[in-house]
């Protein structure tokens, strides 16, 4: 989720970084995580400048890089600790993010059910260095995975109606 966000850097986005949220643990670890039993997601925290980029724009992005049926994970990336969230924090981008799921449902036909969590928001711990922009460090292993789990053709398919 890293990547869309940080184009928008002239934008408005000032930063992303990856960690984890939503768990009891304190300072978890990946290794913590990815075991599913912690009850945290891996989650990538967003700050902007409001003067610059809306929250508006900041969701769109979210939904179009997302599976939003998908309740199992997303793409090849399994489990409760992969499925899609958004962590709210307060009446603004709660009301700026049922904006854009309505939107969402609107463009993509209300009949089917979207699977994204919403949650006030928590603690987040910051993950490990070689999480962090991890499609930079590791540009061929990044592009092979997106490739290889379909990511990129699945998204096609669910937004370009």
């Amino acid at each position: 989720m890293e990547p869309p966000y940080d184009e928008l850097k002239a934008e408005g986005i000032l930063k992303t970084t990856v960690g984890y949220a939503g768990g009891k643990l304190e300072s978890p670890t990946y290794k913590h995580v990815s075991s599913g039993k912690t009850k945290h997601l891996e989650v990538i925290k967003i700050d902007y400048d409001p003067e610059r980029i809306s929250l508006e724009k900041i969701y769109d992005i979210f939904w179009r890089n997302i599976d939003p049926y998908d309740k199992g994970g997303q793409f090849c990336d399994r489990g409760r600790h992969y499925r899609a969230a958004v962590f709210l924090t307060n009446d603004k981008q709660k009301k700026a993010y049922e904006l854009s799921k309505k939107k969402v449902l609107e463009k993509l036909g209300a009949s089917k059910d979207l699977h994204v969590l919403e949650l006030e928001k928590t603690n987040f711990f910051e993950a490990e260095d070689y999480h962090q922009d991890y499609y930079l460090k590791n540009p061929i292993r990044y592009k092979f995975y997106r490739y290889n789990c379909g990511r990129d053709d699945r998204l096609d398919s669910i937004w370009e109606k």
